[in-house]
């Protein structure tokens, strides 16, 4: 693909449209699929959010091992969310090249590849309870976690399908019924946890199990919900999604695995480094896993946003590059990349002001080391959010120009040879703790999203742009 872009990219530039037209319209553009993809991710935390919230009137004990059951389940969960996240820019080049046939392939495939990967990814979390017991922590803690598990793991496959669905509707530039469909799912997934954890109107009290069995039971809706849109409401339907969907498409398969085996590795190199940091809270204390878990999840609030700009400028820069548009290549990527600067500062700023506020939305009115460690690691985070923004975008862009491996090799240097190192030793050989944890996630971030924004801008000066 890089190839056909360099070969169209010496024509001459347009001398009619003023240079600034082409950053305000990339700039419309980007925020018009970024918006509702940012709102959708939102959404999805918020279910999230929702869960760690009521299981945590249940105590530090609970909230400990809810931490430790989300570590297992992401570990397993993201290698398929890399396959199926390869949809968004191989239907996005061919919605650029106007080639239906090759968006309808690229969402099959997707929807193949994560069938085939949920069994064994099921079975991971099905073992949660002596991975955890091997790894340290405490027996009551992996016993709680595994019990939530034992609910959680059947989201797995509906999960990764309706990601698989997010990023075909992306790449046609119609991400709003995906946003709807998790809007609706937000309130129903709050009632349910409530009523499978604690037990009312008749239901019976099944407490964390519960708690995961709803998630699940909302994530199988979602997915319906999402392929009913695909299948049957316009402008999805005149692709067919569901034509001949028995016949495994294996060519592109391989490509799919190619763009998307990286990613999912990055993913895993990424999260198992937070998931090695709770492991390494929980060996400091159990009021450390418990802060590191709020601050955590207040960074995952926050990085819905960066993450839902990258989906969008993967779509941008892969619309470019199915076009054949070197220069459009490089401004997607610089405008969005931009945004997510922006927004980011805007939101770590107010996170800094309200961060007792917001460890009081997880513990209630305390006052306890919680609480107080929470608000620290709140402030120490400040850098590692907008860090986190700049290399999420960045890794958008250059999944759009199918550019996965490299970016795998810097997440190896960035995260664990840099990051896990520093948190390791700051955490452990320093008065810092939990503290120097945290500092070591925000330097590993950093050099990580400075290695990326290198890389985009070293690909695209090869094509002429500099």
């Amino acid at each position: 693909m890089l190839e056909k872009v360099e070969a169209t990219s010496v024509a001459p530039p347009d001398s009619t449209v003023v240079p600034g037209r082409h950053l305000a319209l990339e700039l419309a553009e980007t925020l018009k699929l970024a918006v509702p993809i940012a709102l959708t991710q939102l959404g999805q935390i918020a279910m999230m959010t929702t869960d760690i919230a009521l299981i945590g009137r249940l105590g530090t004990e609970a909230m400990a091992a809810a931490t430790l059951a989300h570590t297992v389940f992401f570990v397993s969960f993201t290698f398929g969310m890399g396959l199926v996240s390869a949809v968004a820019p191989l239907a996005a080049q061919a919605f650029g090249a106007r080639d239906p046939r090759s968006i309808r392939r690229s969402l099959r495939v997707g929807l193949w590849a994560a069938l085939l990967m949920s069994l064994p990814m099921m079975a991971l979390s099905f073992r949660g309870e002596p991975i955890l017991l091997v790894l340290g922590q405490a027996p009551t803690a992996a016993r709680l976690a595994q019990e939530y598990l034992f609910g959680l793991t059947w989201s797995i496959l509906p999960g990764l399908w309706f990601l698989a669905i997010r990023g075909f509707m992306s790449a046609i530039n119609r991400p709003e019924p995906i946003l709807w469909i998790t809007l609706a799912a937000i309130p129903a997934n709050a009632v349910l946890v409530y009523l499978l954890l604690y037990g009312a109107f008749g239901l019976p009290e099944l407490g964390l199990f519960g708690a995961g069995l709803a998630t699940s039971i909302v994530n199988l809706g979602t997915f319906l919900a999402g392929l009913w849109f695909a299948a049957r409401r316009r402008p999805f339907r005149k692709y067919h999604v569901l034509g001949y969907f028995w016949r495994v498409d294996w060519k592109l398969m391989r490509q799919l695995v190619v763009i998307g085996a990286p990613i999912s590795f990055s993913f895993l190199l990424e999260y198992g480094l937070f998931g090695a940091a709770g492991l390494l809270m929980g060996v400091i204390s159990t009021t450390a896993l418990a802060a590191h878990q709020i601050a955590l999840q207040v960074a995952a609030i926050l990085f819905m946003v960066p993450f839902g700009i990258g989906m969008a400028a993967t779509v941008r820069v892969g619309h470019a590059v199915g076009r054949g548009d070197a220069g459009a290549v490089r401004r997607a990527g610089y405008v969005a990349t931009w945004l997510g600067i922006v927004l980011v500062a805007v939101l770590t700023i107010a996170v800094i002001v309200s961060r007792f506020s917001i460890a009081e939305i997880f513990l209630g009115e305390s006052t306890d080391a919680t609480a107080e460690l929470s608000a620290t690691l709140l402030l120490v985070g400040s850098t590692f959010f907008i860090a986190d923004a700049i290399q999420t975008v960045a890794a958008g862009s250059l999944r759009g120009m199918n550019d996965t491996r490299v970016p795998l090799l810097f997440a190896i240097l960035s995260y664990w040879l840099i990051g896990f190192a520093c948190a390791c030793w700051l955490g452990f050989w320093t008065p810092s703790g939990a503290v120097g944890v945290w500092i070591g996630l925000s330097i590993g971030t950093a050099v990580y999203a400075v290695l990326l924004l290198l890389r985009f801008r070293g690909l695209t000066s090869k094509l002429g742009f500099r």
